[in-house]
């Protein structure tokens, strides 16, 4: 005797059905599982290839960062040693402008200035009065004032530190400017 006969005639279509709905839905079940395995294991594999991407693109990032760091260290010191050069440049003008101040003060030195040409009834080469102690026949000099030579050295003072910061700007400017 079979199975199938002791199932009564009105439930056999049932069982029938039953059992098809089983089978379809155990392999279904089954196909389900596998696809899940099989996408599982792209999942990862797509994820690892991400990760080394990332790893990659992290360690690209890094060394390019590394060496504008190491750029800009570089310019910061080669723009330090033209700082100290122009700040010591500065220092030594600043320096002798003092000492050509003290000196002007002192009376140990005294400006002069060439008196224009003027036109005289003798065209002689020759002073028509001598200093004492001077054997030098040239152009007529007056001397200068002590505080006007004061004022004349501080307006000197003032264009020779110009001057030095303008090459200062200027080597900044072409520092940076030029690639390296």
């Amino acid at each position: 005797m079979r199975l199938f006969d002791l199932i009564p005639a009105q439930f056999r279509i049932a069982a029938i059905c039953l059992l098809l709905v089983m089978l379809a839905g155990g392999s279904a079940s089954l196909a389900w599982t596998v696809q899940g395995w099989r996408f599982g294991q792209q999942l990862e594999r797509q994820a690892r290839h991400q990760a080394d991407t990332l790893n990659e693109m992290a360690q690209a990032s890094a060394s390019l960062q590394r060496t504008e760091q190491d750029k800009r260290l570089a310019l910061e010191r080669r723009l330090q040693s033209k700082d100290e050069t122009h700040h010591k440049e500065l220092t030594n003008e600043q320096t002798k402008q003092a000492r050509l101040r003290d000196r002007l003060a002192t009376a140990d030195l005294r400006l002069s200035v060439v008196l224009a040409a003027t036109e005289t009834s003798c065209s002689s080469s020759m002073p028509t009065t001598t200093a004492t102690g001077r054997v030098v026949h040239g152009t007529a000099r007056v001397q200068l004032d002590p505080a006007h030579a004061q004022r004349i050295i501080g307006i000197t003072d003032a264009g020779d530190q110009g001057l030095i910061a303008l090459r200062a700007c200027q080597a900044y400017a072409k520092e940076v400017s030029t690639p390296k």
